[in-house]
């Protein structure tokens, strides 16, 4: 397959989630992604994250989020390692570094320290909270994004405690963020010749998601509280009911998929009763509906309920994640990727989301630390004595 981001060159201090997780999209997508890492410390962090290591210096958590990847150790600390950091951005298209907002400009990774060697260099910056302001020294991660930006209370029952979600999903959107500005701005950069510094960062991100409830505060002062079963804030009957065997999620977005649910429970009478005659009806009643609703899909199984609406009206089981990953719809999308790894054989992650022309995007493992090291300084110029001797005095 002939990847669309094949001869772009991405150089990276980057570490645990975020910042790993964006650029595992370009590696995937053809991208040359070198991955600078210390070696006084054992690499990225998420190399030693447990439960699940794979020998010394891996992780099936560093697995996920670095295949396709090279490794460079490297010390940016000694004045050899910023040597060898100017001769790798001088052929770059792109510096990319996920550490705390003070700490690019002590390790000369911001585009006034490297555009006199690559003019064109894009250097994006991803922090907790920005290179600038009353936190630049702060550090951050996602679960305090979620707090302060106000998704812990809206998400979760009304009378339990503010609840994050399940996942890192403002890690995951500020990755992808700060890769989709690097990748637009190498674009201008190759036509104008000039590079630029690039700022995104996860309080930043994390507020954006916020989107309408937002915007109906901005502009109306409301306030979108926490509903019972993870409810839409204003359509109606949209949220989590009960089964006979499990929980369904179902969404009646539009006035037809209302009109389509009270036809396949049988329920007509509920079309056209002026309590819930419309979305507003619907909405000032729910607690009258919802009970009702509730009593009818009880009748039957998930596996019914979604055979019944399937392709009709939007509908989903509620899987645990076994259940999730085990699911036939995930095969038949081809979501599970396996590659070789030294320590577990054959290795199964979640393939990358995106297809070209029909096909899923390859990849292969991430790499073991330092594993591409001397093949990375002998493409830069460095001779194999040299190479040792950088080795010998702890610059790689």
């Amino acid at each position: 397959m002939g990847r669309p981001l094949e001869g772009v060159r991405i150089v990276t201090v980057e570490h645990y989630g975020a910042g790993p997780f964006g650029t595992g999209h370009l590696a995937a997508l053809g991208a040359d992604v070198i991955k600078i890492e210390n070696p006084h410390v054992g690499g990225d962090s998420s190399r030693s994250v447990t439960p699940h290591l794979l020998g010394k210096h891996d992780s099936q958590f560093f697995q996920t989020l670095n295949q396709s990847k090279r490794s460079l150790t490297l010390d940016l600390k000694q004045p050899e390692g910023q040597e060898i950091m100017r001769r790798l951005v001088k052929d770059a298209d792109g510096m990319l570094n996920n550490l705390r907002g003070d700490q690019p400009a002590k390790l000369k990774i911001t585009y006034q320290d490297l555009k006199s060697v690559n003019p064109a260099i894009v250097c994006a910056h991803l922090s907790a909270y920005g290179r600038e302001g009353s936190r630049a020294t702060w550090p951050g991660y996602d679960y305090l994004m979620q707090a302060e930006t106000g998704f812990m209370t809206i998400t979760g029952e009304p009378d339990g405690p503010p609840t994050r979600m399940g996942l890192s999903i403002v890690d995951w959107m500020t990755g992808t963020t700060t890769v989709l500005a690097l990748i637009s701005s190498i674009l201008k950069a190759r036509t104008t010749g000039e590079g630029c510094d690039i700022d995104c960062t996860l309080f930043d991100t994390a507020l954006y998601q916020t989107t309408y409830p937002a915007t109906w505060y901005l502009n109306e002062g409301e306030v979108t509280p926490r509903l019972p079963r993870s409810a839409h804030p204003s359509l109606v009957p949209s949220q989590l009911y009960t089964a006979k065997d499990g929980w369904i999620f179902l969404m009646g977005l539009t006035p037809k998929f209302w009109k389509i649910i009270c036809e396949k429970t049988g329920r007509m009478d509920l079309f056209d009763h002026a309590d819930f005659v419309d979305f507003p009806a619907r909405k000032k009643n729910a607690a009258k509906l919802n009970p009702i609703l509730d009593t009818v899909f009880a009748e039957k199984d998930v596996g019914e309920w979604v055979e019944i609406f399937a392709g009709l009206v939007p509908i989903g089981p509620v899987y645990d994640l076994a259940a999730a990953l085990e699911n036939d719809f995930v095969k038949e999308r081809e979501m599970i990727h396996t590659f070789d790894h030294p320590e577990k054989g054959k290795f199964r992650v979640i393939a990358n989301p995106i297809k070209i022309d029909g096909k899923r995007l390859p990849t292969t493992k991430a790499p073991g630390l330092g594993e591409n090291t001397n093949e990375i300084l002998r493409e830069i110029g460095y001779a194999d004595d040299d190479i040792a001797a950088l080795h010998d005095k702890g610059v790689v």
